[in-house]
């Protein structure tokens, strides 16, 4: 086998995994406010092997009429409207995350790029609220389909929290670093990374060459 025939797009069935992590002002995705939003890209080498590559991150400014909660803001240890959190629109950080979502996908041959997250349901509404309110008409993420890494860690390791499955995945977790968005996204694709390599090197994956 050539392996250099190893690549990402053979693996997702054309899809770009991009791991996506927000800090928010509470749960509700139409109408609480993006904090934080990280987005860390992965690449695959040429034996199949999958690893972190790069990460975005914004600091995001609450849009206009968006709620916060405080517990929400306990919970993460964000001010909002610290002088030098260097924040941006939630548009400028959206479009900046999409341009080079886009690009990763046209330099692995994708079709377009599927959402990972940890409880990838919540990310997943919170950015499509988000495209929603600031009328982004090239959303390279697929609409409803995403890999969530509570799922994969649950079958892999018998844990669903982040942290926990981090420890079985031995990989390294500090609780005073958690909750900013780069620091989660970036453990979680190292996580869904984790997954995806001992999937391989079990034998349940061999791409499809016909």
């Amino acid at each position: 086998m050539d392996s250099s025939q190893h690549r990402i797009c053979d693996r997702f069935r054309g899809f770009l995994p991009v791991v996506i992590d927000v800090e928010t002002g509470g749960f509700n995705a139409g109408t609480d406010a993006i904090l934080e939003i990280a987005a860390t890209l992965v690449r695959m080498d040429e034996d199949g092997m999958m690893a972190v590559h790069r990460t975005l991150e914004f600091n995001v400014k609450p849009f206009e009429g968006a709620n916060i909660e405080q517990a929400a803001l306990d919970f993460t240890g964000i001010d909002p409207y610290h002088p030098f959190r260097e924040a941006v629109d939630e548009e400028e950080a959206m479009g900046d995350i999409f341009r080079a979502v886009r690009k990763e996908i046209r330099e692995q041959g994708c079709s377009r790029a599927i959402l990972v997250g940890h409880n990838a349901h919540f990310d997943a509404g919170f950015i499509n609220a988000a495209v929603e309110r600031c009328a982004i008409k090239r959303n390279p993420f697929h609409p409803f389909s995403f890999f969530d890494t509570a799922t994969l860690s649950g079958l892999a390791y018998g844990q669903t929290v982040l942290a926990k499955a981090c420890g079985e995945a031995g990989i390294s977790f500090d609780n005073s670093e958690a909750h900013s968005a780069a620091y989660d996204a970036e453990r979680t694709a190292e996580l869904f990374c984790d997954i995806v390599n001992r999937w391989k090197e079990s034998g349940g994956w061999l791409p499809d060459f016909g």
